[in-house]
Formats: structure tokens, sequence, C-alpha cells
């Protein structure tokens, strides 16, 4: 029994790369910190890199770079490097626990739910205070997570990948149907239509401070189960057969998607497919050790976003293009490779 686990497990390829891994962090925060230095520095008002160091270590409210610098520019990148943290790392979540390599939080109803929420908030009880929206836009979340995973179990022998994508395609079209008739029903298509595009450039320092928190204690969550997650990637029947409380870790590592995907949904809208790509291309250089995958992700989704709302704000400079079109230009082609390459296998 010992050795056909150990084959299964060897056929999976699971092998860690902690020397890689590290190196990947390393160079991957350096050129986080690289990228979001340029984003700072572009826009309406070109900044050079030593105005914006001043600015950041010797804050001055008198200057105007400073106010332009660190009271609008800043908090916006930040919140780019944590939207994308958080959208990678719930997508690396999702797609170790379900073993569905297309798991994504746009693609399994989350963002969808999280819109649909929204709309309802905006419709029946309108509010522009944030926490409203942060407490709605988690709800939501959870609402279009239970959905799918509720769909997607109905058939004898549980959830399997494919059934879990088209669960997931069917309520996310659902819910964004029932959000938009919301919206054009009660005369808040301009309203909901500025959020559902998505982007952080509305971001500013008290919206981090409610986000922040929740994010790290979802990350943290994470990194405690990551070794739990390696191995519920084996398999659930294998992960049993190793002595894992599959039904806890499962429960706990939900929460960890849920506070991450609605923390960064109600900071950044519903932006799609960070959390399916980051976590590909870091599995490729560490391997599936979930150890390494999830702060590795965390990286490269920050990594990702802040390229991503630099691109928006630079394509058609001085407007800005939405963030989501920017992502969803790679991500429609790297989804389609997934599928394709899934389909053969």
């Amino acid at each position: 029994m010992m050795m056909t686990k150990n084959k299964q497990a060897t056929g999976n390829r699971v092998y860690s790369r902690p020397a890689i891994g590290t190196s990947v962090l390393a160079f991957g925060l350096i050129i986080l910190v690289g990228g979001m230095v340029l984003a700072i520095s572009v826009g309406a008002a070109h900044l050079d890199f030593l105005t914006v160091w001043r600015s950041i270590l010797h804050y001055e409210p008198a200057r105007e770079a400073d106010q332009i610098i660190v009271g609008i520019r800043l908090p916006r990148e930040l919140g780019a490097a944590i939207v994308g943290a958080a959208f990678a790392v719930s997508g690396a979540i999702m797609q170790g626990m379900t073993r569905n390599s297309l798991a994504d939080p746009g693609l399994l109803g989350l963002n969808a739910g999280a819109s649909m929420a929204l709309a309802c908030a905006f419709a029946f009880y309108f509010t522009s205070d944030y926490l409203s929206i942060m407490i709605v836009s988690f709800i939501g979340a959870g609402i279009g997570a239970g959905l799918v995973f509720g769909l997607g179990s109905l058939r004898p022998g549980g959830m399997s990948p494919i059934r879990l994508t088209l669960a997931g395609a069917a309520v996310s079209a659902l819910l964004t149907a029932l959000a938009e008739g919301i919206a054009l029903y009660y005369k808040l298509s301009q309203n909901l239509a500025f959020w559902t595009s998505g982007g952080v450039s509305g971001t500013n320092w008290l919206q981090l401070k409610l986000v922040f928190p929740a994010i790290v204690v979802g990350m943290v969550m994470a990194v405690m189960l990551s070794k739990g997650l390696t191995v519920l990637s084996f398999g659930e029947e294998m992960a049993k057969g190793l002595g894992q409380r599959t039904v806890w870790t499962k429960a706990v590592l939900t929460v960890a998607v849920l506070i991450l995907a609605g923390a960064a949904v109600s900071l950044a809208g519903p932006v799609s497919f960070v959390g399916l790509i980051a976590p590909h291309i870091v599995r490729y250089l560490v391997g599936t050790d979930y150890r390494w995958i999830i702060p590795c992700s965390a990286v490269f989704g920050s990594i990702f976003m802040v390229l991503a709302d630099t691109a928006a704000r630079m394509v058609n400079a001085p407007y800005e293009t939405p963030v989501g079109a920017i992502v969803s230009i790679i991500g429609v082609p790297f989804f389609l490779y997934l599928a394709r390459k899934g389909g053969r296998t």
C-alpha cells in the first residue's frame, strides 16, 4: 500500500526546488520594488527616481511632488501590489485544493458574487462607506463560491476539475446577469460599471488600512497550511491515507480564499486571470511544493498587477484604460492555452 502511494506521488511529480525558490523570491522582490518606483515615476506628471525616493523617505506636505507621490500614487501602487498578491495566492490555493489548473477567483464565481452583492447594496442600501462595501464583497464572494462548489458536488463522485469549471462559468454568467439587471432597473449602471471595470485608481490610505490586515490574515493562513495543501494536491484519497484531516484543511483554506478574494475585489473590483497566471508561472519555476508556491505567487501576483496598472495609465495617456481589460488581454490567451493543454491530457 505504501509503495502504491509513493508511486502515485512520484507520478504527480511532487517536487521542490528550495534554492530556485529562494532566488525567485529574492529577484522577484527586487523587480517588485523597481516596478513600483517606475509606476510612481510615470504618469501625467513625470517624476525622476530621486524625487520619488526623496518624497517617500522625507515627506513634506508643502511640496507639490510629495503630494502627488505620497498622497496619490504610492497608495495606488501599494494597493495594486497587495491586490495582485491576494488574487495570486487565492488562485494558487484553489488550484491545489481542487486539483483544477483552471481555478481562479474570477472563473469560479467569487468575483461575480461580489458584483451582485454590491449591486444589491447600492440598490437597497446605498452607502459610500468603504467598510460596508468590503463586508458586502466578502458576503457576495462567499455566495458565489458556495453556489459553484455546491453545483460541482451535486452528482455522484463529487467535484471534478471540468465539473467545477463548468459550474463556475454558469454561476458567473447568472450572477453577472443579475447584477447588470439590478443596475439597469435601479439606474445604477454608471456606479457599478466604474467598479466592475477593475482598477486601483481611487485607492487611498484609509482603504489600505482596512484591507491590509484582512489580506495579511489570509496570507498567514495560507502559509501555515501550505504543507497540508501540498499533501491535498496529491488527491483527497492519498491525503487521507497520509493522515491529512482533509475536511478541516479544506474548510480553513476556503475561508482563506474568501478573505483574500473578498478583500481584493472590494479594493480593485473583479479583476480576473491574475490568480490563474501567477501560480502557473511560479509552479513551473519552483516545483509543486506549496510552501514555495504560496509566497512566490504573492510576489509574482504583485509584480503582474503593478505592471498592468502602469500599462493601464500609459497606453492611452492622459486617459486611463481599465486594468481589467489589460489583464484580460494577457489572461484570455493564457486560459485558452491551458484549456487546450488540459484537453489533450
